[in-house]
């Protein structure tokens, strides 16, 4: 099987979903330019998807073809590519699925999406059979290093997304299989830091499948981020705060997430979720602030090769239809549209066979850390949870409007901000 020609053969059933859009011909004139004649704001659905489709599905089809392992490329820290090497494969599914899920769970989709949607939803669960076959040369580890337990809590994250799609469509032997490889995380701890909520995620979602479950790590997690909490919508990563977006790419998220999958189980944490709620809205509204009005944000902290990533509380909101007072639906596409521009189509943002590279606008290797390699930057998906909610929902059917920079930077009289 040429996965390649499988890769374009299914670019020609999107291109009837982008005849038209502004993704059909290239976002950027260059590389690191700012953008020119493109209004960010007017990056419709079609276009969302698209670029989706251009981050995950080397990774799905690859998988599904018994080729991941084959054809994706290691690019991390000189001297950690053989380390890395064997965990990437699974951070790249984990990453991956969590941030297409709802896409492929979603309804309401005209005729063209709905194919592209129904074929790719089967390709994904051939993927995730493959990842847990024992004959399978794309069979992944969940053993073999720590960093294990963060992408087996994304995979989870992703299965809760679109459960019904995804993990009650797998035949009985693949789900086994997936709850075993589940459960063999626990021989790793996680660090006093965020990490508790990967081992939490993990356990939740294997309490709403029927699996068995610790309630510790849940009980653990939730504690010590109520201990770690600093005000005005953040959360320490431990007991210190560290100025970098893991608010976003992990906490809040996976904080909703466990008390989501958890209270129709045990509703022991419910008494949490205003709070934690409350805490969301003001932190949603702080990320829609950050977005400057050329879809640029502050390149503050670690990990900041998971580009558009930054944004998965804010993604996640808008999903939830939970986004903070003031901050509109289609505010906030407008402002997650201009950051997918600005992070994901730089030159040099994929090489030739359509696989991320590290960086945040272009390659930039030196931004990556130790623990960065090819399969980390398919965090950058998670921006696009938003297409998980039906094209008539105000997210894609609301007016076009500036966000907040735009607004204030165009000399706006909006109301001031104000801590909580």
């Amino acid at each position: 099987m040429n996965i390649h020609s499988t890769i374009n053969r299914r670019r020609l059933l999107q291109s009837s979903l982008v005849a038209g859009a502004v993704m059909a011909r290239p976002l950027l004139p260059g590389a690191n330019a700012a953008p020119s004649g493109l209004s960010p704001k007017g990056l419709g659905r079609a276009a969302w998807v698209e670029m989706l489709m251009k981050v995950s599905e080397p990774v799905i089809a690859n998988l599904a073809a018994q080729q991941l392992k084959k054809n994706m490329p290691v690019e991390a820290q000189k001297g950690h590519e053989t380390k890395r090497a064997a965990a990437t494969h699974l951070e790249a599914l984990g990453r991956t699925l969590a941030g297409l899920a709802p896409w492929l769970a979603a309804s309401g989709l005209d005729s063209a999406e709905e194919a592209l949607r129904v074929k790719m939803a089967a390709q994904t669960r051939k993927a995730l059979a493959n990842a847990v076959e024992p004959t399978s040369a794309d069979k992944l580890d969940f053993t073999v290093a720590t960093q294990n337990l963060v992408d087996a809590a994304f995979l989870a994250l992703g299965l809760s997304r679109a459960k019904n799609e995804l993990w009650d469509a797998l035949d009985t032997t693949t789900r086994e299989r997936f709850v075993t490889a589940l459960q063999s995380t626990r021989k790793f701890k996680p660090g006093k830091n965020n990490w508790l909520l990967f081992s939490a995620t993990i356990e939740a979602f294997l309490a709403s499948i029927g699996a068995s479950w610790l309630p510790e790590p849940i009980e653990t997690a939730i504690t010590a981020h109520e201990e770690w909490y600093q005000g005005d919508g953040m959360y320490g990563d431990g007991p210190k705060f560290h100025w970098d977006y893991y608010n976003s790419f992990v906490i809040q998220p996976m904080l909703l997430a466990v008390l989501d999958l958890m209270k129709p189980f045990d509703a022991r944490w419910e008494g949490h979720r205003a709070t934690i709620m409350k805490r969301a809205q003001r932190f949603a509204a702080i990320q829609e602030r950050l977005i400057a009005p050329d879809g640029t944000y502050p390149p503050i902290g670690r990990s900041i090769t998971y580009r558009c990533g930054a944004f998965h509380h804010l993604a996640d909101m808008a999903l939830r239809r939970q986004l903070p007072v003031g901050v509109p639906p289609a505010q906030v596409r407008g402002a997650l549209s201009a950051v997918i521009q600005r992070t994901l189509t730089p030159t040099g943002t994929f090489d030739d066979q359509g696989w991320l590279r590290i960086g945040l606008s272009g390659h930039q290797p030196s931004l990556g850390e130790s623990y960065i390699s090819t399969g980390s930057l398919y965090l950058c998906t998670f921006a696009f949870l938003p297409l998980g909610l039906p094209p008539d929902d105000d997210f894609w059917s609301g007016a076009k409007a500036d966000w907040s920079a735009c607004q204030v930077w165009n000399g706006a009289d909006l109301p001031a901000d104000h801590a909580i």
